[in-house]
């Protein structure tokens, strides 16, 4: 099955090679013979009906400073060009990232989109993970700083403070046990967003670090533990963390076998979560997950492979309609 794909991403040459999950997923189209095109989100267009997009066709190869090869950037008409869209840019997550998903939601039926735009804008990271709270560290979602103050001294100790749609682990503060820089934190989010924010109890067991598993179409792919890099709690990769090999708890499987089905259900076909000490269940990410090629490094997996199998299986079943 030969399959033209568009890659709704960041600028190609800005992206890191070595640990690009979307550069990964291209790679591996590209070794199935399917077509590969790139456009950014802002080019995105619809007219009376029809949604386009001014994309390139490209081609990639795993070679630092000399990684793809773009032709000349043409309108696509997301319907009669395209077979697949992979949803793939880089969060914020604000409203012309939601915009986004409004527009690629006209494809339904026609262009598979993956992950599912409409469960993508309905299940952002720090709130569709709600939906599993018995997994979730205790969790407040508050504005006011009564409210917070009220929820730290039910827990008493550090608090994580966390921008509710941010990413990356950005702005991502820890408050220490006496609260001294709580009012000030709270008047610099607010001032910056105008949503809520998150607040739990610091994990002591985020020094061992955290495990980003990944799960395709509902099922476990891998996994691989994040720790912190030197001076910092945060372990996203991104923030210094490193990578290492790891196994699942049996609790971290249960949470996978009680998502998993409403995963698939909602088409959120690559999925990754965010787990610390083996039973805390922080994120659920969907927007523009990664971690497929650390865990294949460590695991010898073909993680890229499994979601094209989901992706063309899918295709298979709307075909068949």
């Amino acid at each position: 099955m030969s399959l033209r794909v568009a890659v709704q991403m960041d600028p190609l040459e800005t992206i890191s090679i070595t640990g690009d999950s979307s550069f990964a997923l291209m790679l591996a189209a590209q070794a199935r013979g399917h077509q590969l095109f790139h456009y950014n989100v802002g080019s995105l267009a619809y007219d009376c009906g029809r949604l386009t997009a001014w994309a390139a066709p490209v081609t990639v190869q795993r070679e630092a400073g000399n990684h793809y090869a773009a032709d000349a950037r043409r309108q696509i008409d997301l319907v009669n060009d395209v077979d697949v869209v992979l949803m793939r840019q880089d969060p914020p997550f604000d409203l012309g990232y939601i915009t986004a998903t409004h527009l690629l939601e006209r494809l339904q039926g026609q262009t598979l989109v993956v992950n599912d735009p409409a469960s993508v804008r309905n299940a952002p990271e720090k709130v569709f993970v709600l939906d599993f709270a018995k997994y979730m560290p205790p969790t407040m979602i508050a504005r006011r700083i009564e409210d917070v103050r009220a929820f730290h001294a039910r827990y008493p100790g550090d608090l994580v403070m966390k921008p509710l749609h941010g990413n990356g682990g950005k702005a991502v503060i820890r408050i220490p046990a006496d609260g001294s820089n709580l009012g000030a934190l709270i008047e610099l989010f607010d001032n910056a967003w105008v949503e809520p924010h998150m607040f739990q109890p610091f994990l002591e067991e985020i020094s061992e670090g955290d495990k980003r598993i990944v799960l395709v179409d509902g099922e476990i792919a891998g996994a691989i533990n994040r720790r912190p890099g030197a001076g910092e709690f945060r372990s996203n990769l991104a923030q210094g963390g490193y990578a290492e090999a790891t196994t699942l708890t049996a609790r971290e499987e249960e949470i996978c076998a009680a998502m998993g089905p409403e995963l698939k259900k909602r088409g959120l076909v690559f999925v990754g979560i965010d787990v610390i000490g083996g039973k805390w269940l922080t994120e659920i990410n969907v927007t523009s997950p990664t971690g497929i090629v650390a865990i294949d490094k460590f695991n010898g997996t073909d993680t890229p492979g499994l979601i094209w199998d989901a992706i063309e299986a899918r295709l298979v079943g709307i075909r068949a309609r």
